[in-house]
């Protein structure tokens, strides 16, 4: 072996050295690259060589090797950016991204993506960010009618493009209403009937005069804006007067109108056209029962039947269904809908009427559907007309079953005057996508311009069961091997899925200082073995020398 076997160990160690600077260097060019995994080069000596010494077989080594080149996908450091498209993984996983019109993959760290002239959230390359579009939906909960819904969310099929094509969000309609009111107790009776003195308010409404209702007439009105189908709103008001009692034993009753614009009225019954009658615009007529100020009671009428030509008739404002929720409920018709003016019809798009009282016992009572949760004391009224005119008491007015009191519900305390607390509606308009954002779980959402937010897609993560065995691509994209095994996909924040940030980038995970001092060893580890090249070249010239 002599004097030629060291010479060829000093190259190894030139040779590795001088690659474990490039991979130094590499490492150093990319310290601000988005997302960007340094690497580490492991050495290992090359197989040793048996040698007799006097104590027995030794082993002389013959240089070294590179063992393995590691990637190292330690977190990064995160920069907050003014772009919502920018994203960084906090954890565990990759973005996946994917070829347009191809099936080629890769997976990155880098989140600096944008919006393509075609609506593809895209990468620098024009790759597209892959996510489970988002479907919202809406399951019916109604008893007798409907109005009452839930969303819940849910993923769509497998990972696809993640793309915005319809940059507009559609109406929804309203199907609650929420009104809560303080009602002043000193308030005398506006309007008075001596053969319906719980509905005096309708007997004076004419839906045909310009004013349905003079100012005169009633104590307190509210109003609140509601939308149909299409999106337009429409103006529901609500009409308050006290009912002047003879007897009431410390109970008080408001008798209240729930009223559309009567032009608006659409409902059409039998072959009547609601919106032509003095009863256009009046959706359900009801009362209040309050006991030294609190809410303990409610009855609500609506039309549900043909009323022979007469739907200003009482005795066709029958008791009306309540929903799964416990409230009771009137249709509106705003676009003339065929089989839409009932609440049971096929296209009826029923509405609640949250006063703050919920019925909690909606069985059967005998009477049908129209009886269903109501009850009274005096024998049940299931028409208007049917509740009398008795001021000296209130037993026929009828009640909910098992009514449940709201903490936060109409009132009737002396604070001064009558008074709207609280209001709100479940329906909107439509609009127009304004900005996109993304949440720690990876859910890509569209803020429009009618306030709502929508969610669209759950971005894919993958992550490897041998992540160190992924192939790097260039363009900071990394490709699965046999030696990384396949991707395993899954939504942010699931076991061993990281959280995304938005508005965030994850910055290159090399550290300058600890690469200087891996650069200071590798110069002269590189050094020594150029000292062990030149002392070899010069006892090889010794030996040269000898034959002179």
């Amino acid at each position: 072996m002599g004097l030629s076997s060291s010479l060829y160990a000093g190259i190894s160690g030139l040779s590795v050295h001088s690659e474990q600077l490039t991979v130094i260097s590499n490492n150093l060019a990319n310290v601000n690259t988005v997302g960007y995994k340094g690497a580490r080069m492991d050495f290992e000596d090359v197989m040793s060589q048996d040698y007799p010494t006097a104590s027995g077989i030794a082993q002389i080594g013959r240089g070294v090797r590179v063992a393995s080149i590691f990637n190292d996908f330690g977190q990064g450091a995160f920069s907050t950016t003014s772009e919502s498209t920018d994203m960084a993984i906090s954890g565990n996983g990759f973005f996946v991204v994917k070829v347009k019109d191809s099936e080629s993959q890769y997976y990155t760290r880098a989140g600096n993506f944008r919006f393509d002239s075609d609506g593809y959230l895209v990468d620098p390359h024009g790759y597209v960010l892959q996510g489970w579009a988002m479907e919202q939906t809406t399951t019916s909960t109604a008893a007798v009618s409907t109005t009452d819904s839930s969303n819940r969310r849910r993923i769509v099929g497998v990972p696809t493009d993640i793309r915005l094509e319809n940059f507009q969000s559609p109406p929804k309609v309203t199907s609650n209403i929420n009104i809560v009111t303080n009602l002043d107790p000193k308030a005398t009776s506006a309007s008075n009937s001596t053969t319906n003195p719980y509905f005096a308010m309708f007997e004076n409404w004419d839906g045909t005069e310009a004013t349905p209702l003079d100012e005169g007439l009633y104590s307190y009105s509210t109003s609140i804006k509601v939308y149909d189908q299409i999106g337009a709103a429409h103006t529901v008001t609500v009409y308050f007067d006290q009912v002047t009692l003879s007897d009431a034993g410390g109970y008080s009753v408001w008798e209240y109108m729930v009223t559309t614009q009567p032009g608006e009225d659409g409902r059409i019954l039998g072959s009547s056209r609601i919106g032509d009658t003095s009863a256009a615009g009046v959706m359900m007529v009801g009362t209040l029962t309050f006991r030294t100020g609190q809410l303990v009671n409610q009855s609500a009428f609506t039309l549900k039947s043909d009323a022979g030509g007469n739907v200003k008739d009482l005795s066709a404002w029958t008791l009306a269904s309540f929903s799964t929720g416990g409230y009771p409920v009137f249709t509106p018709n705003f676009l003339s809908q065929s089989n839409a003016s009932l609440d049971n019809a096929v296209n009826a798009l029923p509405i609640e009427m949250n006063f703050g009282l919920r019925n909690t016992d909606l069985t059967s009572n005998g009477g049908g559907a129209i009886t269903r949760g109501w009850s009274s004391v005096g024998g049940l009224a299931t028409n208007a007309a049917a509740v009398g005119n008795d001021i000296t008491h209130i037993n026929r007015l009828p009640t909910a079953k098992d009514p449940n009191i709201s903490a936060l519900a109409t009132q009737s305390y002396d604070t001064g005057g009558s008074s709207t607390l609280f209001q709100s509606q479940n329906g909107y308009t439509a609009g127009v996508l304004l900005n996109v954002s993304v949440s720690r779980d990876g859910v890509l959402s569209g803020q429009y311009s009618n306030g709502q937010t929508l969610e669209l897609y759950s971005l894919t993560l993958a992550t490897f069961t041998n992540q160190w065995g992924l192939r790097r691509e260039g363009g900071n994209l990394f490709s699965e091997t046999l030696d990384s095994g396949p991707a395993l996909t899954g939504q942010a924040g699931t076991t061993g899925k990281g959280t995304v940030d938005g508005n965030s980038l994850e910055l290159s995970n090399v550290d300058m200082a600890t690469e200087f001092v891996n650069m200071i060893t590798s110069q002269r580890g590189f050094q020594a073995n150029t000292k062990v090249i030149t002392t070899t070249d010069s006892l090889l010239g010794e030996v040269i020398a000898m034959k002179r």
